[in-house]
């Protein structure tokens, strides 16, 4: 492990994670297995996240589509959070979620749409301004 990667962790997790209230997936890893819990953060933070084939908002915007569908509310949170971090609008991620209807229906569509007005209501961004 370099100090290379460490520092791409450190700096990725900030970028979007910054100001979650919430238990960060980190956290419970590490309860349970402090060194894999740190391999895993190294990975996903340092490398995957960090990874700059394209831009942290598409990287969001994918995972929101993705926890979406799979219909994964506690992760879904999360990464909304992180995608408003790295600048995703609200209206943005509204229509990716949207856009799920297609492949997952629209109660799925539903769950996250109440999952991401939960994340606006913490970030005091609620309701959303009505566009003329």
């Amino acid at each position: 492990m370099t100090q290379e990667i460490k520092e791409k962790t450190k700096k990725t997790a900030d970028l979007y994670f910054k100001g979650w209230k919430g238990e960060r997936p980190y956290e419970l890893w590490q309860a349970f297995d402090p060194d894999l819990a740190r391999e895993f953060s190294l990975f996903i933070t340092g490398q995957l996240y960090a990874h700059e084939k394209i831009p942290h908002k598409i990287r969001q915007l994918t995972t929101i589509a993705a926890l979406t569908v799979l219909e994964r509310t506690d992760e879904l949170k999360l990464h909304i959070y992180a995608g408003l971090n790295v600048g995703c609008s609200p209206e943005e991620i509204a229509e990716v979620m949207f856009q799920m209807a297609t492949y997952a229906g629209m109660p799925v569509v539903n769950s996250a749409l109440k999952a991401f007005r939960e994340v606006l209501k913490e970030r005091n961004q609620w309701p959303l301004q009505k566009k003329d």
